[in-house]
């Protein structure tokens, strides 16, 4: 399944920086606002060292890791939902993404301009969250317009529908009214279903990305406590990135290199890889395998999909006529170092409609249509 996420922040927080850092992908990156215009675009595969694994007992011709798309959109500015900053477009790129990463700067260095004059990641975040409000709080009341029109539906289906979402809208109207997120809204499943269809921008998940210098890395700043305590009161997540070092590792040519520059500067892990994990964590993805001689596969599924939902992301021809699912886990191959030796140890399993696919699962589909 397709999972983007579009880059957001204020003009000049390192947004486009770190977005080439992370995606390799060319972006215009300056010292001045605005220098992104139309959204640059990156493919990224996302590391498993599973499907590496996996591999090794299996033997493919070649390994295809799932991916996540970066979208780098335009710095976005005080006005932003009524159109400063050619913000009416921009918005329009961020209501197409799964989720948001909040870039927010969160070092101190004269030679960068910040837009308002002085760091403060408490403003630039409700800078930004507000004209997103504003932007849903312009769709809610334009669908609040058409209400009426619904309610005299001679469609029974389409009449009660309208029904059931002017409570619905009424309510998200007075928190965005506020500046409040709609996703600080309680809606249970049925009432997200209602208003998917209008693709609201602050229902979508939110990770604040801290952007901060080297010291930064070591040791968390004052802005970096402000900002995960603002997520943590809002239910979303952060973490931290330092978008100098990210580029230094980008540029260099091997992975052996990259390692060494890694070891040096006392990083674990890329900024990249952590952020995969945080973004699939927070969309609450989970991956399954597909493994032959041919190729390992990775597949990106939604926690809770039974098998032919699995199924159907692969070809809606799977999932339309799903038969059964030949199962056996990433830890048992581990453990057995064969498929026949998962066999033989009763961990090679046929799953029905019902199952509810579990994270390294490796999977075989039987569909027949």
């Amino acid at each position: 399944m397709a999972i983007n996420c579009g880059i957001v922040g204020l003009p000049n927080v390192g947004k486009s920086t770190i977005f080439q850092a992370i995606t390799s992908a060319p972006a215009e990156a300056a010292n001045y606002p605005f220098c992104t215009i139309e959204p640059n675009v990156g493919i990224v595969s996302v590391t498993d060292q599973r499907m590496t694994n996996i591999s090794v007992f299996i033997k493919p011709q070649k390994q295809i890791p799932a991916v996540v798309e970066f979208v780098d959109i335009a710095g976005l500015v005080k006005g932003a939902s009524k159109g400063e900053g050619l913000g009416n477009q921009f918005l329009g790129h961020i209501r197409q993404v799964s989720a948001i990463i909040h870039v927010v700067r969160c070092f101190e260095d004269d030679d960068v301009i910040h837009v308002d004059g002085v760091v403060n990641p408490i403003n630039d975040i409700e800078t930004i969250n507000l004209e997103l409000a504003l932007a849903d709080l312009e769709v809610v009341e334009k669908k609040m317009t058409n209400l009426p029109k619904l309610l005299k539906n001679q469609n029974k289906e389409i009449s009660s529908k309208a029904k059931m979402l002017a409570p619905i809208l009424e309510n998200l109207k007075d928190a965005l009214s506020e500046g409040i997120a709609a996703r600080a809204v309680e809606l249970n499943s049925d009432e997200l279903e209602l208003v998917r269809e209008l693709n609201l921008i602050t229902l979508k998940k939110v990770l604040y990305l801290c952007n901060v210098d080297e010291d930064g890395m070591l040791e968390d700043n004052e802005h970096v406590k402000a900002v995960f305590d603002y997520a943590g009161n809002e239910g979303a997540s952060a973490m931290k990135i330092c978008g100098k070092l990210e580029s230094e590792i980008a540029s260099l040519d091997s992975e052996e290199e990259k390692e060494e520059f890694m070891d040096a500067a006392g990083i674990e892990k890329s900024g990249l890889e952590l952020l995969t994990k945080k973004a699939y964590d927070m969309l609450g993805l989970k991956t399954y395998f597909t493994a032959g001689e041919k190729e390992v596969r990775a597949w990106t599924f939604k926690e809770g999909f039974k098998a032919p939902q699995a199924a159907g992301i692969i070809h809606t021809d799977f999932e339309r006529g799903f038969i059964k699912a030949e199962v056996y886990h990433y830890d048992d191959l581990l453990q057995f170092k064969s498929e026949g030796k998962v066999k033989e140890n009763g961990k090679f399993r046929v799953e029905g409609k019902e199952y509810v696919v579990k994270d390294g699962d490796i999977i075989h589909f039987r569909f027949n249509v």
